[in-house]
């Protein structure tokens, strides 16, 4: 029984925490009133909660959370709202965004997608403008070209370089308005 009090003490924590309203669970209206609907699948959707609950919330991480905020019932209420975040990400999306975020994370590569923000450049124009030999200057593009940043275009003997998504400039410039509001 007091382990069904604290479950209802938990998910009433977690209902007043999404909602807004202090109105006890136990208390919704009856079948026959207007709102009974609602308020059944809300109960229903709360009760299928507290079913999976402890099945998807380790007893170790509820009990870091309340270590580091205090409350036993906001730390598992916290540790379940985290579980279900966490649940939603695509582990390959995530390792897929990284490589670019890698990509980007170079002076030399930032340099390049800078000069190709003006426009389509040869390797040979490439290479003078980011100062470097050609065969680190191909290393880098080949990296950018892999992340999906730019584009290569054959013309003859020469590989013609582009952005390969406006999205790339946008990225340049909130890195440039981030660091600008940094300082």
């Amino acid at each position: 029984m007091r382990n069904m009090q604290h479950r209802w003490r938990v998910l009433f924590y977690c209902h007043t925490q999404r909602t807004g309203s202090n109105k006890d669970l136990r208390e919704l209206p009856e079948e026959g009133s207007e709102r009974a609907p609602a308020s059944k699948r809300l109960l229903l959707l709360l009760k299928r909660a507290d079913q999976s609950m402890p099945s998807c919330i380790p007893k170790e991480a509820v009990d870091r959370m309340t270590r580091l905020i205090g409350d036993p019932d906001k730390a598992e209420c916290k540790v379940n709202r985290l579980r279900t975040l966490t649940v939603g990400l695509d582990e390959a999306e995530l390792e897929s965004e990284s490589k670019i975020f890698q990509a980007m994370a170079d002076p030399c590569r930032l340099k390049i997608l800078s000069l190709l923000r003006e426009g389509e450049l040869c390797a040979c124009e490439i290479e003078v403008g980011v100062d470097r030999p050609q065969s680190s200057t191909s290393f880098h593009l080949s990296i950018l070209k892999e992340a999906g940043l730019i584009k290569e275009r054959k013309d003859g003997r020469w590989s013609k370089f582009r952005l390969s998504d406006g999205a790339v400039i946008e990225i340049l410039n909130l890195a440039k308005h981030m660091r600008e509001d940094k300082f």
